[in-house]
This record gives structure tokens, sequence and C-alpha cells, in this order.
């Protein structure tokens, strides 16, 4: 039995989401929440019965996946459950954002900037929703009995799971059909540094190629080619958008690159935050190319993308001599 998908539009760039609900055991399971939007609300009370909801499961918790995660809680008896790692963000996040406000100064972003960024960060319900207030954490508080299996898949977030079972795998973010989705600049506090998305992602590839075969449920577009199409599409995008990168000094800033390939933007500082979380991922394959070859090599996709890398490294040598 495979999950029903349950699609909201958003006001957000990404457009429409998905959650997936089915039962297990009797039991009504909600896979990530939808929007905090009142025509999803509507949505999920006319489409489901709510006062049966056991357990809402998220991928991870972003604003279109996890933002109806405290009006269930509040709503309905299910259990909330998050990804570790989100847990610790959620439970240190004034502490949090001090790290990404101090890495985006760094990476040469202005006072002013900083300033609308945060006001966007401080705006009730824009970034980031509520948090319930009671919660569980998923690696270790899933009920086993429901028999999902959570696969960590992190790179676009340091929180990425794929939430499977025997012949399915409910994605979110981590694999979508022609989307490159952005590596978001994060903080990681168990080392205390920049959580470093490319080493991630590249650790991730064997995870997300040991979804082949699975019936794929992914948090945006209704459906994939193939696991190794998805991955192919990522992978190529990355070598392309690096490409534009390689003239750029290594002491560039960011926030310069940025502005010099398509402006910093004003209106919606956030936007520009993502832009520039992109750009740090892709210098950062630019400095360890090695890496991604490898991890390419190891789940069999390497070869259509070889002539495109071997290319792209002639161009890194000859800007190194």
């Amino acid at each position: 039995m495979i999950p029903q998908q349950h699609t909201f539009e958003t006001p957000y760039l990404v457009g429409a989401v998905h959650c997936y609900s089915m039962e297990i055991n009797d039991e009504l399971i909600l896979f990530d929440s939808g929007p905090p939007l009142e025509s999803a609300k509507q949505y999920l009370q006319q489409n489901l019965p709510l006062e049966r909801l056991k357990h809402v499961v998220m991928t991870h918790c972003h604003i279109e996946h996890y933002g109806l995660a405290d009006w269930l809680s509040k709503e309905t008896d299910a259990t909330i459950y998050v990804p570790y790692r989100d847990h610790i963000r959620i439970s240190r996040h004034h502490e949090n954002m001090q790290h990404i406000y101090t890495m985006l100064a760094d990476i040469g972003f202005s006072s002013a900037f900083l300033a609308k960024f945060q006001k966007e960060i401080d705006t009730p319900g824009l970034i980031y929703p509520d948090p319930p207030v009671n919660y569980k954490i998923i690696q270790a508080e899933l009920p086993p009995e429901l028999g999902i299996e959570f696969i960590p898949c992190p790179g676009h977030s340091q929180s990425d799971l794929a939430l499977c079972r025997e012949n399915w795998a409910i994605t979110g973010d981590i694999m979508l059909r022609n989307i490159f989705q952005t590596p978001l600049l994060e903080w990681d506090f168990h080392t205390n540094e920049r959580f470093h998305n490319y080493s991630a992602y590249c650790h991730s590839l064997a995870n997300m190629a040991s979804l082949r075969g699975k019936t794929i449920l992914p948090g945006h577009r209704f459906n994939i080619d193939s696991v190794g199409s998805c991955l192919l599409f990522y992978l190529n995008k990355l070598l392309d958008r690096a490409s534009l990168l390689i003239d750029f000094p290594v002491t560039a800033k960011t926030a310069d690159i940025l502005d010099k390939i398509i402006g910093i933007n004003t209106d919606f500082a956030f936007a520009s935050y993502a832009k520039a979380s992109e750009i740090i991922f892709l210098r950062d394959f630019l400095a360890e190319p090695e890496r991604l070859r490898q991890a390419a090599e190891g789940i069999g996709l390497f070869a259509p993308l070889a002539d495109k890398y071997h290319q792209l490294c002639g161009a890194l040598q000859r800007k190194a001599c």
C-alpha cells in the first residue's frame, strides 16, 4: 500500500508542496504537515479524520513541510515527531540564528542586509513557524512497530530524512524532479562550525541511491522518473553552476559574488541568504571535486558526468597555473 498524496498550493518560491497519509496497524499517520496557511488547515479538516490522527512524522522542519505541526499538536491528539537535528535547531533557535548572522557577516553581507534578514526571521510565521510545545525525536522515539525506516540524507539541510517502508519512500526535499534544491547555510552544533552541506551531500548519495526500486513520494512535483535520473539532474546542475564560479578568486566574498551574478535581493533578504548558501556549497565542491567523483562512482553514476567533470577540473587546473 502506498501513502495518499495531499497537495497544497503555497506562496513560496518552491510552489506546491505535498504531505502524505496512510494507516499502519489501524493508526492514521501523516507524513509532513503542509504549510501554515488557512487553506491548508481547511484541506486537512475536510480530507482527513483528524480525530483519528495518531502520528505526524516530519522529513525535515522547513516551513512548507512543517508549518502546521504546532496547530496539529493543539487540534488533535497526535504525537509530533521531528528529526534530531531539527530538535537541536528548534531548542536553541536564538543561539542558532546568532551563529547564522555571524556567518553572513563573515561572507560579506552588510549590517543593513543583516537587519532586514533578522526582521524577516523575527516575523511570526514568515520563515519559521511556531514549533509544537511537545514533540518527540524520530531517531529515538518513533514507535518501531510502525515499521518505518528513517534514512539520513543531509545536504539540503542537516536534518533531511527519507521515511521508508518496503516499497515506498517519502523524501521531502532530497529528491525532486528537475529542481536543484538549495543547500541552506546552517550552524552545526555538533562540530561548532558551519554545517558542511557539500561533504554531507556526498555521503548522502549512497543513501539516496539505496532508494532505487521504491516508489518515491517527493515533497514537490508529483513524481520522479527514477532515482538515478533525479540524482543525475542534480549532479549535472551542480557542475553547470559551479563552472560559473571558477573565475572568481578564492578570496572573493560570497556576498560580492552573489551581487555580481544576480544582485542582492533587498526586498526579500531570505532569498539572497538561500542563493549565498548555494554559492558556498558550490565553492566547497570546487575546493574538493574529487569527493564528489568518488561518491558518484560509488553509486554507478559518474560515467554520464565524466566529460563535464573533467572539463571543469581542467579549467580549475588552468586557473591554478
